[in-house]
């Protein structure tokens, strides 16, 4: 993930680049070592805040939506399938008459991905290494009708978009939580990774809430949001595309609600969870309420005990469980940061 298969592919002569070519890398691994590039003419493009801002800091032109021409695009394999194809798709519109480079991990699916594109075109050459394999050929469209489609209504037309979380309608845990939020939450407060909205567009139902920030890292999510949140015509919502474990303003809210990720690759991470608790923790004021779902396995009671001074499970089945917690701790709460 480290573009360490490229970095072999330039080491052996298999793959040539130019010091003049145009290089854009659609959606790289954060630690990405664009150093093993020799051309000075790279693009990123990235939809997840924390690594956009990531190369950001670096330096590093990056942008949401990479346009060409470029002569060179290298695609890094998403976990999602459609992603994958409409990622390769929009490499060849980038660059019509350049290379495409696709480089994945096995557990990302790029065997898979190889067997479809070598029933497309004819691949100028393949290289395996690190759990991986790194594949190359000359853009022709042949990739054209996997473009990926704009978000567009699925299950009760929630608009979604391929790649993104829960891209067939709505997920049970959600679901679930919104049947469990007590009725007495009021004021403002925020849904942390709040994807395409639908948490918020039922937390808008309650005439008591003020105001509701929907924080959201994926770009392609907050896009959704938006639109299935503007058909409300309500005032009371923001969107922010920011990373939640560092969004916000200390002591700012009276609730925070949430269905925390707990992957950061295809290997389960309860961290990432634990950090939107501990984030929450920090957001909310003295008296605040977060309440928010999880699959049972998951070990959070331990860090919300550590961050608020109460805990309890509100509803659950043998899937999910309804955690709320109240009165965050002190203690716990770092500095303030910046609205982003």
């Amino acid at each position: 993930m480290t573009l360490a298969r490229l970095a072999h592919a330039l080491e052996t002569g298999a793959i040539d680049l130019s010091s003049d070519a145009r290089i854009v890398l659609l959606e790289p691994a954060p630690d990405a070592d664009l150093g093993v590039i020799p051309a000075r003419d790279v693009t990123v493009q990235h939809s997840f805040k924390p690594t956009y801002d990531l190369f950001d800091t670096q330096g590093v032109p990056v942008t949401t939506d990479a346009t060409g021409p470029a002569d060179i695009v290298h695609v890094t394999l998403p976990r999602s399938r459609e992603l994958a194809r409409g990622l390769i798709a929009q490499a060849e519109a980038i660059a019509p008459d350049g290379q495409i480079i696709v480089d994945g991990a096995k557990t990302d699916g790029i065997d898979a991905m190889l067997k479809f594109a070598k029933d497309r075109v004819a691949i100028d050459g393949q290289l395996s290494k690190a759990h991986g394999k790194i594949f190359w050929f000359g853009a022709s469209g042949a990739f054209a009708d996997c473009a990926l489609p704009d978000p567009a209504p699925v299950t009760d037309a929630w608009i979604t978009q391929p790649g993104v979380f829960s891209a067939d309608g709505p997920d049970a845990g959600s679901e679930a939580l919104i049947a469990a939020l007590p009725k007495s939450l009021k004021g403002r407060g925020a849904d942390l990774g709040g994807g395409w909205g639908y948490l918020t567009k039922h937390l808008l139902d309650n005439p008591s809430i003020t105001h509701v920030d929907l924080v959201e890292a994926d770009h392609r999510a907050l896009t959704c949001a938006g639109l299935n949140l503007k058909n409300s015509a309500d005032d009371r919502v923001a969107l922010h595309w920011a990373d939640a474990t560092t969004w916000g303003v200390a002591g700012s809210l009276e609730w925070v609600v949430m269905n925390p990720p707990f992957h950061t690759s295809r290997t389960p991470d309860a961290s990432l969870g634990q950090q939107f608790i501990q984030s929450a923790a920090r957001l909310l004021k003295p008296k605040g309420t977060l309440i928010l779902v999880a699959n049972r396995h998951l070990p959070y009671e331990t860090t919300l005990s550590a961050s608020f001074s109460q805990v309890q499970e509100l509803a659950g089945d043998p899937r999910f469980k309804i955690l709320q917690a109240d009165q965050p701790k002190s203690s716990d709460k770092p500095g303030r940061a910046k609205r982003r």
